[in-house]
């Protein structure tokens, strides 16, 4: 699809802001076609960067019997989004639980952040939905940092505000 083109509204129409916008739309768009313009709000990178902040404290703070589950802050992070329900799911019925349990192990290498689950002769993976500003919309972002703020304080045993007020410390 086409990147996101910045335009102001003239009363009689939409221009391209910057002068490579015309470029971009040359290349995406065809002269005399119609299009749906759909209004876009931009994340606040205030909030993005306190998201990632709280992240980076919760994973500073997982128990001990927690630190080898999760490498990085990041990995921490995409499981919270699969635990919290933001996540795509595959799945694959198997032959047998043998069958089911070689598959899941062959699976299971390619994508380290992903959650793989046998149940019976059922392989399932479960891949976190991407936050990035293209893919995740402001209300979709809002809702999905939400939910995986709850997901990671629950995780170190603190509410969501304790976490918000232990990386603004940190933060300053």
């Amino acid at each position: 699809g086409a990147p996101p083109i910045l335009f102001w509204w003239t009363g009689d129409e939409f221009v391209p802001i910057t002068k490579h916008a015309g470029r971009k739309c040359d290349e995406h768009y065809v002269v005399g076609e119609k299009y749906q313009l759909v209004e876009h709000h931009d994340r606040s990178m205030a909030s993005h960067r306190h998201y990632f902040s709280c992240i980076n404290e919760a994973f500073k703070n997982l128990p001990e019997a927690q630190t080898e589950r999760f490498a990085t802050p990041d990995h921490l992070r995409r499981w919270a989004l699969i635990r919290a329900g933001f996540h795509d799911e595959r799945s694959i019925v198997c032959a047998s639980k043998a069958e089911a349990q070689r598959v899941a192990a062959f699976i299971k290498p390619m994508d380290g952040y992903a959650v793989v689950v046998v149940r019976e002769a059922v392989v399932m993976v479960y891949t976190a939905k991407s936050q990035s500003m293209r893919a995740m919309g402001k209300a979709d972002f809002a809702r999905s940092k939400e939910a995986v703020l709850d997901t990671v304080a629950s995780l170190i045993g603190v509410d969501t505000d304790t976490l918000y007020e232990a990386a603004e410390k940190h933060a300053a």
